[in-house]
Formats: C-alpha cells, sequence, structure tokens
C-alpha cells in the first residue's frame, strides 16, 4: 500500500466550491474570500450565508437570512424536558449528537429539491447554540433562558448560556471565533458529514455523524486537551521545563502542527490577538503562558529535529474560551456552533453537485492484510475439534 495515502492523505475525494486551504502560504478561502477579511469586516451570518449560497448577500438577502435564523432559533421545550434525563456529568458532546439526530423527529425532512435544503440548513445552524445552551442550564441546576430575537448568533449563545447579555466587545470577539470555525475543507468531521449524505441520508443524521468525528481528541477535542495542558503548567516560569519533559517522553504538544499548513494556521493569527485582547481585558495568565508554549515548542523542533512547527486553531482558542467563561467541556460543542454550517453547505453541495459527477456514495477501498489460508478460505472447524 502507498503510506502516503493512509488516511487519504492527499487523496482527492471530491470537487467544492465552498472552501480552499494553501498550506503553503497559510490561506483560508471561503467562497473564494480570504478567511482575514471576513473576520475583519464580516460577521457569522453573512458568513454562514456565504457558504451555503456561493456568494455573500445583498442587504434584502442578509435581512431575510438573519430573521429566518432567529425565528428557528428556539427548540421543542418536550427536547429540554428530555434533556433534564440525562446524567448530568454527560459527556456535551454526546448529549449534542444525539439531539441533532432528534431533530429529525420533530420537524420534516423531506429533502426532494435544493431549495427546501437551505431552510434545513437554516433550522439546523440556528438550532445547535440553543440545544448546548439549554444543556449547560439543565446540568447546572438552572432554568432556560429563551433565544432573544433582537440579539445576534454570537450574543444570543452567550446570552442564553450565562443569562446575561454580553458587551459588545466579548459579542465581538465570540463572533469571529464562529467565523474562523465555519468550515476547513474535508477535514474529519465534515468528510463525515459528506460519505453520510452521499447514501442520501438526511441534514440531521449527517450533522449528528460529524458531530462524532467531532468529539475526538485529535479533531474538535484538541483544544480540551490544550486547556488542560495550560492548567497544568500553571504558570509562565514552568512552560520550558514541562515543555522539554513532554518532548523527552515523545508525547506531541496540543496545538502545535497541522496536518496541512506548513507555516502558521491563519485562525492561529486571529486567535493569538483574540487572546492577547482578553487577557489585556480579564488580566488572566493564559495568553502569556500559550505565547511561551508556542516559543519553547518551535525552539525545541529546531534544536532536536532541524524542523519548524507552528499553533494550529486549537492553541490559541482554547484560552479565548477559557476567558469568555465557557467551560471546558464546552470547547468542542462550541466549534460545532460555528462549523455546523460548513457541514450544511458541504451535505447540499454532496447532494445536489453541479460540479464533476462522482460515484453516488463513497465507498473506498480497503487493503487487506489479515490471515489467508489459501484460495479456498480458511477450514471451518466445529468447535469441539479446536484446539483450546
Amino acid at each position: 500500500m502507498d503510506t502516503k495515502n493512509i488516511g487519504l492523505r492527499g487523496v482527492e475525494v471530491a470537487d467544492t466550491k465552498i472552501s480552499n486551504i494553501d498550506g503553503e502560504r497559510g490561506k483560508l478561502i471561503y467562497r473564494g474570500y480570504d478567511i482575514l477579511d471576513l473576520t475583519k469586516n464580516s460577521n457569522f451570518e453573512e458568513t454562514a450565508y456565504l457558504l451555503l449560497h456561493d456568494d455573500l448577500p445583498n442587504q434584502a438577502q442578509y435581512d431575510d437570512f438573519v430573521h429566518k435564523m432567529r425565528e428557528a432559533s428556539w427548540i421543542p421545550k418536550r427536547m429540554q424536558i428530555n434533556m433534564a434525563n440525562w446524567r448530568k456529568d454527560a459527556d456535551p458532546m454526546d448529549m449534542l449528537q444525539a439531539f441533532v439526530a432528534a431533530l429529525a423527529g420533530y420537524y420534516d425532512e423531506e429533502f426532494s429539491n435544493k431549495e427546501a435544503s437551505y431552510d434545513r440548513a437554516i433550522n439546523l445552524i440556528a438550532k445547535v447554540p440553543t440545544i448546548i445552551a439549554s444543556w449547560q442550564r439543565i446540568r447546572d441546576g438552572q432554568e432556560t433562558v429563551d433565544p432573544d430575537s433582537k440579539l445576534s448568533h454570537a450574543a444570543n449563545f452567550l446570552y442564553m448560556m450565562s443569562g446575561e447579555v454580553p458587551d459588545k466587545e466579548i459579542e465581538k470577539i465570540f463572533d469571529i471565533c464562529l467565523i474562523l470555525h465555519a468550515d476547513h475543507t474535508f477535514n474529519a468531521s465534515t468528510f463525515t458529514a459528506r460519505q453520510v449524505a452521499s447514501t442520501r441520508a438526511h441534514m440531521y443524521s449527517a450533522a449528528s455523524a460529524a458531530i462524532g468525528a467531532l468529539s475526538g481528541e485529535l479533531h474538535g477535542g484538541a483544544n480540551y486537551e490544550v486547556m488542560r495542558m495550560l492548567l497544568d503548567i500553571g504558570s509562565e516560569d514552568k512552560v520550558e521545563s514541562w515543555i522539554k519533559n513532554r518532548m523527552d517522553e515523545g508525547q506531541r504538544i496540543m496545538g502545535m502542527g497541522h496536518a496541512v499548513y506548513r507555516t502558521y494556521d491563519p485562525r492561529a493569527q486571529v486567535l493569538k490577538e483574540l487572546s492577547r485582547k482578553l487577557a489585556e481585558k480579564t488580566g488572566d495568565p493564559w495568553f502569556k503562558i500559550t505565547e511561551k508554549v508556542e516559543e519553547v515548542t518551535k525552539a525545541e523542533m529546531k534544536k532536536r529535529k532541524n524542523a519548524d512547527i507552528y499553533p494550529n486553531v486549537d492553541l490559541y482558542s482554547a484560552s479565548v474560551y477559557y476567558m469568555l467563561k465557557i467551560p471546558m467541556d464546552l470547547n468542542t460543542p462550541i466549534f460545532a456552533i460555528s462549523r455546523v454550517a460548513g457541514w450544511a453547505a458541504h451535505v447540499i453541495e454532496e447532494k445536489f453537485a453541479e460540479a464533476a459527477p462522482k460515484p453516488a456514495l463513497y465507498r473506498p477501498k480497503a487493503v487487506y492484510v489479515g490471515k489467508y489460508c489459501g484460495p479456498e478460505g480458511c477450514e471451518y472447524k466445529p468447535l469441539d475439534l479446536r484446539d483450546s
């Protein structure tokens, strides 16, 4: 087997118009627009529209999209009642995966045409924050907070979670985080969503499967692991010894390195500045500790392997969410609040592709390396004749 293709590394499986990564130059593009430009000038709602529709909206389209998003942000009360029956220490990603799948039991999933799929996408994007915020309130023994139609997507989540409307600076910081995480081509969770959609399963099933993929520590769970690392280090003066000990043991440094980028992840550039800004606002030490982790890891990689390494999106997002007073185990669900826009766009593209045709569903080939007893297979022996 060609080892460079293990894990489908470098294998082109489909065309897409949604996003593109230039790993050598450190560029991330959504529908032709540079992510750095979008974080400076756009907001999450407009970015979600762009991912779904292939272009930025005009004023009427934007107003209609925002109105539909806010109208769709409510979730059934029965769903919240069902949440209350869960163990309060259940993993939030397990909860999210279950209740996103459950949306199909509350809403019609007719998926016969592309136009109908946009309404399903809005329903999904709008409801994920409400599901997560409801769970946070319920497990804390608090009353759930209903969405406020006057608030932005970013502000509404923070409001529903905490019961307090965030100030404009905090709202903007969180909104930028949502833009940054909204899509990233065929990463593990997005490919999972497309693979499920290729079977003609509905959007809620595809999104639920994507959430399962996102939950792993090598994907969406990585920023949680970064924050655990920062808490374990504890102070800036302990970073160097901690990193060296970790590398001596052959362990990876979470938040450093990327499968695609060969330079600075552009999302990490933005998050680094957001972390710096929040540290100045809160007085917390986490930015300086994180910056020191980056500095020491780079130096050690250069010294030990003569190799360059750069932060990925998780390194600074961990401290940003922590300083926003978001519980650590909600880091990955918050990733989903953003990425669900990309998943929905990819599901629509998979089902209604106008690009080059591909097979009806994904069916990769495996290389069998198991037992081989000859052309006729292994001889079956009855249970009482097998060696003990």
